[in-house]
Parts: structure tokens; sequence; C-alpha cells
């Protein structure tokens, strides 16, 4: 039995001539999707598996299709003949762009056998001299296979094959944590195991008073290189390091400075710098016995590693995400050296191209190997060297808790070419949105609803609205969601009615609902943050509130720092920040009056319409009623004449309410009925009145009258008598001019993803006269209302379904602490679905 080991993610290349069985091989062994074949690409470019002019597209198409599954990571075997350099080294050539380990496997059969087989295929007639050809160049190649190929197994008819995969020596995703990741130590052995102690691992010491290892009860540390150099104590910082390894107490990656020091005592010429010479000195003081173990040490460290199920990647320099798990020179010394400009700053030293502003992958990425005077993120990365050599900080990430722990150092050990505090360039841009984010992924993934797609004319028109109008970006974390109104009414009058609502979500198997006041005002979030300063978004201000389509609620900033203001206070006397542990809140609210932010809708479209109304009808009216009088037929126009002035009173009555006066925050009102987020937490899961107990405790602490509260009312929907209360309240609110309420399940969060039916997170159900705003002062005439019943509510309901999917999705990215512009691709959706064609009246 030949056991064959290949790469669990790599190129396979079957090599043989016509008939020696390879596509046989490839079934028999591999599953059909990792098998490209060149003859099945000869059949798809020309309908001819045999026609041979078709040969070059076929191998197109090949290469194309390799280049793919290894730019995802996927296992790939090549069945052609590959007998000739030339044909294997265009493969090779694609191994080698995507960093993934090349195999041979050689069938070798006699010339005979392989006539035989392929006289055995009538639909392949080959000429006498293609098989013995094949087989010269083939022996001619196996002398430089071994250079060409990681790995070659040469197979004779009569083995049999037993294959096993192998993982990369990189990919550690099984090792979960969790880890605490130290950056660069440079000898520092006092700083390492005071940093130890203070992350909770105990020390072993040997005889000698000598620290050998170090034990936590449940984590283990991550060493991210450059151990060596510099510092006082190399060799102390080795033992204990080896021995926490050894004993499965830590895990390591190789820095550049062990790369180098391996080099020098293997007796390879190098320059003695950057600290190498005190290492060389502080080891010749060393028992040759543990130098040996130390240089075994280092030789045995792999580039990089994946950890967590792909969620964490540990690495001296830092690694682009297409070479995450990749085996190549490339990778390594991308891992060990970070990739430099080719320019070298004041200090003489080179400039590393700032490749963290560039991440856009899912995996966190720790690394060290550039000392900064604080840890910063940028894009899911982070750099944990403080410069603890150079005077600063040693500093480990605690993962997955995203916290930061550090210790200063004993003093200066070793000066630094460059000051730890220099600026290292123009400063890291910020990790915001950019058009590749938007344009090429083609949508969004939620947890609530799987992909959403995203058009590229409506990221067109909303990257035109976000870049002229919007809020400052490092305030905009979420933009509302639309809202699905309830299924028409077919009852005497009513265009909507609770029924449908309580109805739909019976069908839909929820218990209970709870049924929120819709105040008539226009949606606002609130980011309030407690302390000000540049607070935790990284900009100065007391926070934003900002209208669904994320611009500035107010013209002038000190209103809104004023309102706030006010909202920081209520959220003070009612103990909020203390009970979330937090220093910012985001609520989704309501700003009362409407007129506030519609003030020109209202009197450019609403005042001007019931103006014009009261302005003629009444004439109209008058002048019928004096028709009538005379005895002319005109009874019917009369009728008309004066419901339409009825109605038109009724249309400025409805609209009338929701406009009144402010000046300055007077006449001004909030009500909040959401909490969104606070630091560390997305409270979208949340059962509905906590949100609203939330609102109630603002409002009640509130002294300036700002802050409203949200009325609400909880319906059992197996109760006939709780519906009908409801209902009443509903006829209650909107007879006194009320907009009406929106019903939403008791849990907070229906969507589950399943292919099913997905459930609303609310209905909205409108008021009889509000909607005479909505659809216009006559919709109430029955040939009007029979008309509007048929109103197409599918689109307007998948809408509202992915909006909100977005919504919780950017909330909990903000919550996990990813990356702004991870955030802002789920924000920059909501506004982007906004220009899809909607009826607005929906």
């Amino acid at each position: 039995m030949t056991e064959l080991k290949l790469p669990a993610m790599g190129l396979v290349l079957l090599i043989g001539v016509s008939g020696s069985g390879k596509s046989h091989f490839a079934r028999h062994h591999f599953k059909a999707s990792q098998v490209v074949s060149s003859d099945h690409c000869r059949a798809v470019v020309s309908d001819d598996e045999n026609d041979q002019s078709a040969t070059g597209d076929a191998f197109d198409l090949l290469h194309y299709i390799v280049a793919k599954r290894l730019r995802r990571g996927l296992l790939t075997v090549v069945d052609a003949t590959n007998v000739q350099p030339k044909a294997r080294q265009a493969l090779l050539r694609v191994a080698r762009d995507h960093d993934v380990l090349a195999v041979g496997v050689v069938l070798d059969v006699p010339e005979s056998l392989a006539r035989e087989r392929n006289a055995g295929r009538p639909e392949r007639q080959l000429p006498d001299h293609v098989i013995p050809r094949q087989l010269r160049e083939l022996k001619r190649g196996m002398r430089g296979l071994h250079r060409e190929l990681k790995r070659v197994y040469l197979l004779k008819p009569e083995d049999e094959v037993t294959i096993t995969y192998e993982r990369s020596w990189t990919d550690k995703r099984e090792e979960r944590g969790p880890f605490d990741l130290i950056g660069d130590v440079h000898g520092c052995r006092a700083e390492l195991e005071a940093l130890l102690t203070e992350l909770g691992y105990t020390l072993e010491r040997d005889d000698l008073g000598r620290a050998v290892g170090a034990r936590h009860p449940s984590r283990r540390a991550v060493f991210l290189g450059d151990l060596v150099d510099r510092g006082p104590d190399t060799p102390g910082v080795l033992r204990l390091a080896m021995g926490m390894v050894a004993a499965g107490d830590a895990l390591c990656v190789p820095g550049n400075h062990e790369n180098k020091l391996l080099r020098a005592l293997n007796g390879r010429k190098v320059t003695v710098s950057h600290g190498l010479a005190e290492s060389l000195e502080q080891l010749a003081a060393e028992p040759p016995e543990f130098v040996d173990a130390a240089k075994r040490f280092m030789d045995g460290l792999v580039s990089h590693l994946v950890l967590d199920e792909g969620r964490l990647v540990a690495a001296h320099a830092g690694l682009k995400e297409d070479f995450h798990g990749r085996a190549s020179g490339r990778v390594r010394s991308f891992a060990l050296y970070g990739e430099t400009t080719g320019e070298t700053d004041a200090y003489g030293l080179p400039v590393r191209y700032p490749w963290a502003e560039d991440y856009r992958g899912r995996a966190m990425v720790v690394y060290g190997h550039t000392p900064v005077p604080a840890a910063e993120w940028v894009n899911n990365t982070l750099c944990v060297d403080t410069g603890v050599v150079f005077g600063g900080r040693l500093t480990a990430l605690r993962y997955p808790e995203r916290e930061l722990v550090s210790v200063p150092a004993e003093k200066v050990w070793y000066e630094p070419v460059k000051p730890l505090e220099a600026e290292t360039g123009p400063g890291r841009a910020p990790d915001t949105l950019t058009i590749r984010d938007v344009l090429e992924v083609g949508g969004v993934e939620t947890r609530l609803m799987g992909r959403v797609s995203v058009r590229e004319e409506n990221s067109l028109a909303a990257l035109e609205v976000m870049s002229r109008f919007s809020a400052d970006p490092r305030w905009l974390r979420y933009l509302p969601p639309t809202m699905a109104p309830v299924a028409t009414s077919r009852l005497d009058g009513f265009l909507e009615h609770p029924a449908e609502a309580f109805a739909a979500y019976r069908a839909q198997g929820a218990g209970r609902v709870v049924c929120e006041e819709k105040h008539m005002g226009s949606r606002a979030v609130a980011v309030v943050c407690r302390d000000g300063g540049l607070g935790p978004f990284g900009i100065d201000g007391p926070g934003e509130i900002h209208t669904r389509t994320g611009r500035p609620f107010f013209g002038d900033p000190a209103l809104t720092a004023e309102l706030l203001g006010r909202i920081t206070n209520a959220a003070t006397e009612a103990g909020l920040w203390e009970e979330l542990e937090s220093d910012w809140i985001m609520l989704d609210c309501e700003l009362l009056p409407w007129s506030a932010k519609a003030r020109e809708l209202v009197r450019g479209q609403y005042a001007a319409t019931g103006a014009a109304a009261r302005t003629s009808l009444p004439l109209a009216r008058e002048l019928l009623e004096k028709a009538a009088a005379r005895g002319l037929p005109v009874g019917d126009l009369l009728g008309k004449a004066v419901r339409r002035d009825e109605n038109a009173a009724l249309f400025r009555d409805a609209y009338a309410r929701y406009c009144w006066p402010v000046e300055g925050l007077a006449g001004v009102r909030l009500a909040p009925f959401q909490l969104l987020a606070s630091r560390g937490a997305c409270h979208a899961a949340r059962d509905h009145l906590w949100h609203l107990d939330v609102a109630r405790r603002l409002a009640a602490a509130d002294p300036t009258g700002t802050l409203r509260e949200t009325r609400a009312r909880v319906v059992d929907l197996a109760d006939p008598a709780s519906e009908e209360a409801a209902t009443r309240w509903w006829l209650e609110m909107t007879d006194a001019g009320g907009e009406g309420m929106v019903v939403k399940p008791l849990d907070a969060e229906p969507g589950t993803g399943e292919r099913r039916d997905p459930v609303q997170p609310g209905l909205k159900v409108r008021g009889r006269e509000y909607l005479r705003i909505i659809y216009g002062p006559d919709y109430t005439e029955p040939h009007n209302l029979e008309r509007l019943r048929d109103r197409f509510l599918g689109r307007k309901r998948s809408l509202a379904m992915r909006e909100y999917s977005l919504g919780v999705e950017a909330l909990d990215r903000l919550a996990a602490g990813e990356p702004l512009w991870r955030v802002h691709q789920a924000v920059f959706a909501v506004l982007a679905l906004e220009s899809e064609p909607v009826d607005p009246r929906l």
C-alpha cells in the first residue's frame, strides 16, 4: 500500500501518458469538483473533447479554473498529461502566484498497456508516434521533477494507494484560545515575567531561580517574535518562552531577529547590528546544549499561525489576507519583515508599506515588528510592539476580549535609531469605506438573512448622498430601516386596522405582541457620549443626532450639543451608564414636531394644497348651493363639493396637528423607543419591554420635559379581549389626532434566516385621518378607498426585512469592535436600498 501525503490546500498534478489511467485515478480518489480535466475543458470550449485544435483555449480555461480554486484555498487536481516541463511550468506559476504547494503523482505504465487502453477508446484515435513521444518526454523530465515539485510520487499499475491530507504547518484553526498575544520582547526578561504575572500566569523556576515556564489555568500565550537581541537577557527570554512552548502553555512565531540570530549561530555570514552582538555575547556564556536547543527552537518556528477557526492570525510583521494559511518564500518574508516601499525615512530606516490600511479580511491580525507609542486598531489589525527595549512598554492583547494589558520598561535598554514617539509618516488613514468595498462585494453578509444584495446603480446614488450630505462618518454607525405597513383592511371605512397585524403575527406563531405609540415626527438616531472629549468614536464632541438618511438633524452644532446634553443628564440620573457599563449609548427616536425637520415639505406640499382647497372649494360649494336654490339639477355636484370641502378641512387638521412653532429647543420633543447599542453590546435582541422601560426612565429623569415617553400595550394573541382593548386604544389615539401604532412581536429579533417567510420586525398601523395626509383629502371616498385596497406590499415588506437585517448587522459589527469600514458597509447598504423603486405612500 502506497501512502500519498497531499496538501489539504494545494495543487496536485497527475502526470502520465495518454492511457496511463489518470482520469480513472482521479475519479476513484478525488471528488469530481476537485478535478480539473483538460479533456473536459476542451469539450467545454469546442463540444468535442478530442478536438485538438481547441487545446489552446482549453488550457486557458483550465488555468483560469485552477487559479480561482487556489485563490479560494481549495485542493485542485489537474488531469492532463503534464509530461512536458513547459506544460507543468504554466501550472506551477499559478501555484506560486497563490502561494500553495504543488505535488506530482506520476502514473508509470508500460507502453503496451497504454496502447491497449487507448485501443479501447474508439472515440480517440491517436497517431502511432504519440505515446512513444510522450514516454520519452516523461523520462527526460523525471530527472528534474523533484526540483519542480514539493513532493513526487511514482506509481506502478499494480500499486494500491491510500491518500492522507496534510494541513499547512501554519494552520492551527483548532486552537481556539483564549490567548494572550505578546509583542516584541527583545531580551527584556524582567518585563516579560512582570507581564505574564499581570496576565495571571504562574511562573515556574528551576533550581537556580530562573524562569523556565509559566502556566495559566485557562489561557495560552502567543509570542509574536523578536524575543531576542538588544535587551539585557536574551537567554532568559528564550528559556522562558521555550519552556512554555514545550509544555503547551504558549505558541510562538519567528521574528526577523530570530531569523538573523539563527543564521549567525549556524555560521552564516551576517552583519552584526541592531542588537545581534548582545545576543551572541550573552549566548556565548550559556552551555552548548542550551544554544543547540535554542537553535532547534528557532528553526522550528513557522512563519505565522492561523488560529480559532481562522478568526485570528498571528504574524511578526503582520500578514495580508491573501497570505493567510499559505506557504511560500514570499509569505514567510512578509511575515518576518513586512513590505517596504523602497524608500528610507529621515532616520535611514526603510519605509514600510501600510498594508493594514488596505486590509479587508475577516480575521483579526495581531503583530509587532514596528514599534509604536501605543497599540492602535487599524482595520481589524493591531500592532502590539510598544517598544519595551526602547523604554516603552511590553504589551499583550487578550483575545477574544480585545483587552490590552501592558507593563512599563525598567529602563531604556537600547537607544533607538528613531525615537519611539517620532512621527511614522503622514499618519494612518482612517479605516473608511472605499468604493471597492461597495461595488465589488455585490452585497453584505448578515446574521439574520444571509447575503443581502445591493445593486450597483443604487450604490452610486448612495455614494452621492453620503459624500455630500452625511454627518461625520465616525458618528454614523446605524441607519434605521423602513417599516412595512399592515396588510390592507377590508373593514368598512378603513385602509389599515390593527386586526390585520394581530392576524399576521398569530399566523406566524407569535404568542404576544407589543403595540407602541407611533409618534408623528421625524426618525432620529442619537449617538450620545457621556464624557465628550475625543470619545470612544475617535472624534471630539458629545455625539450626533442624525436623520434616517445619515444627515445631521440640526444645522447648528450648539443646538445638537444642547439636546445631547439633556439626554446625557437624563441617562446619568437614570443610572444607565453604570448599568450598561458604557460611556456611550445609541438611541432610536422620533423627534417632534414633524415640522421641525419637514417645514419646507409642509409649507410647499401640504399647506399649499390645503390653502388652495380652502380657497376654492368653499366658493364652489356656495355657487352650487345658489344654483340648487334656483332649482337647477346640481344635487350630485353639490354633494360632491360638500364632501370635498369637508375632506379638505379634515386634511388641513390632520397635518396641522403635527406642526407647531419651535425656538431653539423650546417646543422640541424627543421620544426614544429603542436603545440600539452601548459599548461592547448590541441590544437589538432584547425584549421590547426592556427598551420601552429604558425610554420611560429617560423621560422621567429629564427635568426639561424634552424627552417623551413612548406609550405601549402588550397583546395576548390568544385572548380576543386583549386584542379588543388594544384596538380601542388605537382608535382613541387616532381619533385624538395620533398617527397610529407599531405592532411588534415581543421577541425583538424575529428574523431567523431560515427558509420560510421571515417575520416582520414591526408592522405600522396608521390611523384613518393620518392616512389622509398620505393618500390625499378624498381618499376615504368609497370608490377611492376600494381602489387603494389593491396595494402591492411585497416589495415594501422585502425592503423592510433587508434593511432591518442590515441595521442589526451594523450594530453587531459595532459591538464586536470590528473596523469602521465593516460597520459602514452595512450602514451604506441601507442607504443604497432606499433607492429601490417602492411606493413612497406605503
